[in-house]
């Protein structure tokens, strides 16, 4: 199927590893042009290089940051079209670890960056034919993951802002939709399950384990097959489908709405 992508202005950021990564090689084997972004300079060089697109090193999580990518990003493209918001997760641990400094780096990391950055972009969007807003969330917004309560309460705010967005801007042809992850073969959740592993006192490998038996389908997710649905809903092709919350996790959500 062609998806159309061919020539449309791509910023993708939080892409240096993981699914951002993976959304945004996709992109680019559809014919899009990219940007990137990513705090850690070297390895965004690197990812950026490998698939032909512009790397634009920045931290979300500092205020000023997401609005000179964007404006970055619209300089080297000659616009905007598509735009991924997408981060690193907040670190795991219950309610009473964290102090308020921890919930501020979160919801700066985790919401407000992606605020900031449909913000900054609108200009760009009104101006294209094709817009969509892709931003990237956890399955958690559905169904609480014990031990990670900062990313659990502040992700589920950006479904709101996305759906909110859906209604408020589709008359003007801008689509908004987010998708919901579960446990997929990154970096970050390989933290993640090393984190959970010495606090049971079990070792990452029995954690992995344990997590790919809870999920129907008895593995984690590749990052490829969440880049899928990602590059999909971005196309031109999904033009009738806006204000959805897609859950790409192998079953994991046990609700049946």
């Amino acid at each position: 199927m062609d998806l159309r992508l061919k020539g449309l202005k791509a910023l993708v950021t939080g892409a240096s590893r993981g699914l951002g990564f993976a959304t945004a090689r996709m992109l680019t084997a559809e014919g899009a042009r990219l940007a990137i972004n990513s705090r850690d300079r070297t390895r965004l060089e690197s990812a950026a290089l490998s698939i032909g697109a512009f790397a634009l090193p920045g931290d979300l999580a500092q205020r000023d940051a997401p609005a000179e990518i964007v404006a970055r990003a619209a300089e080297v493209l000659g616009g905007i079209d598509l735009l991924v918001c997408n981060s690193g997760g907040p670190p795991p641990g219950d309610f009473e670890s964290f102090g308020e400094d921890a919930w501020q780096r979160a919801i700066d990391l985790s919401f407000m960056a992606d605020v900031r950055l449909i913000r900054a972009a609108l200009p760009w969007l009104r101006a294209s034919g094709s817009a969509s807003v892709l931003t990237v969330t956890s399955y958690s917004v559905k169904q609480p993951i014990p031990k990670l309560v900062l990313s659990n309460a502040v992700r589920a705010a950006t479904v709101g802002l996305t759906k909110t967005l859906a209604l408020e801007l589709g008359a003007e042809g801008i689509r908004f939709n987010s998708i919901l992850p579960s446990w997929t073969e990154t970096e970050r959740v390989t933290e993640l399950m090393t984190a959970r592993a010495k606090a049971n006192g079990t070792s990452t490998e029995e954690e992995l384990a344990a997590q790919m038996r809870d999920c129907p389908l008895g593995r984690m997710a590749r990052p490829e097959e969440f880049a899928v649905a990602a590059v999909f809903l971005l196309s031109p092709v999904a033009s009738y489908i806006t204000g959805v919350a897609l859950t790409v996790d192998g079953g994991m959500y046990k609700g049946t709405l």
